[in-house]
C-alpha cells in the first residue's frame, strides 16, 4: 500500500473519522455537533494504526472536531507531531444538524444533495454552509499544510469535507463530489510529483485494514 516517495513527491493520506453513534443512527453531525467516536470507532482507529503504524508519517492534521483527534490517537505512541487545522472541519448542516431523521429531513437533506450535483453550489440548508463557502477554507487549509512541505503526512476529516477536499486537490468539478465514495477510516493516498499541478489518487476508499469490522 505504501506508494514510492521521494523528496520531489508530496504524498497525502486521508482518512475520515472513526464511528460515531450519531453515524450509527443516521443522524446529521456536520461542523456543530462535537460527538465522540464509539467503540466501534475506536475498534476502526486500532485497525487503521495497525495497518499502517510502519508509514512514516512526518506529521499529522485533523479538524478542530474531537472525532477526528480521537481517531488518530493510536499514533500518539509515536510521537508524530498533530496539528488542528479548523480548515479542514465538516460543512456546516444548518438546522438539520443533531436531529433524529424524519422523512421531512431526509427530503430536504436529499434535495439539497440534488441541487449541488446539478451545479447549484452557492445554496446551502437553512443556516448551513455552501459547498463553494466550505471549499474556500479548504484552500486555506491546504495552503497551511503545504507551505511545511513535508511528506508522507496523514489528515484525518469528515465525510462531505473529504468529498470536496478531494475535488480541490484533484481539480474534480465541485459538482461531482459525490463521485468520492467513503466510509469511516477509509482511506484515499494521494500523490503529487514537483511539477504537477494536482494530486492523484493513487488508492481510493481503501477498506482492507478494516475487512475484519465489516
Amino acid at each position: 500500500m505504501q506508494s514510492s516517495t521521494t523528496q520531489a513527491t508530496k504524498t497525502m493520506y486521508i482518512i475520515r473519522h472513526g464511528e460515531t453513534n450519531y453515524n450509527k443512527m443516521g443522524i446529521v453531525q456536520g461542523s456543530g455537533v462535537d460527538t465522540d467516536i464509539n467503540d466501534k470507532g475506536i475498534a476502526q482507529a486500532d485497525a487503521f494504526y495497525q495497518a499502517y503504524k510502519h508509514i512514516p508519517f512526518q506529521q499529522i492534521f485533523v479538524s478542530s472536531l474531537k472525532r477526528t483527534h480521537q481517531t488518530v490517537a493510536p499514533f500518539q505512541e509515536l510521537n508524530i507531531e498533530t496539528q488542528v487545522i479548523p480548515e479542514l472541519n465538516e460543512i456546516n448542516w444548518g438546522i438539520l444538524e443533531g436531529q433524529h431523521p424524519s422523512e421531512h429531513s431526509r427530503r430536504e437533506f436529499y434535495a439539497m444533495l440534488a441541487k449541488w450535483r446539478n451545479g447549484e453550489l452557492n445554496v446551502a440548508i437553512n443556516g448551513g454552509e455552501t459547498p463553494n463557502s466550505m471549499v474556500k477554507r479548504q484552500k486555506l487549509g491546504l495552503k497551511k499544510i503545504e507551505t511545511l512541505e513535508k511528506s508522507p503526512i496523514l489528515i484525518c476529516m469528515h465525510g462531505r469535507a473529504l468529498r470536496g477536499f478531494l475535488c480541490l486537490l484533484t481539480n474534480t468539478p465541485l459538482h461531482q463530489m459525490d463521485d468520492f465514495e467513503h466510509n469511516n477510516v477509509c482511506l484515499y493516498v494521494l500523490e503529487k510529483h514537483s511539477a504537477e499541478k494536482q494530486y492523484r489518487i493513487i488508492t481510493k476508499n481503501c477498506q482492507a485494514h478494516l475487512t475484519h469490522l465489516l
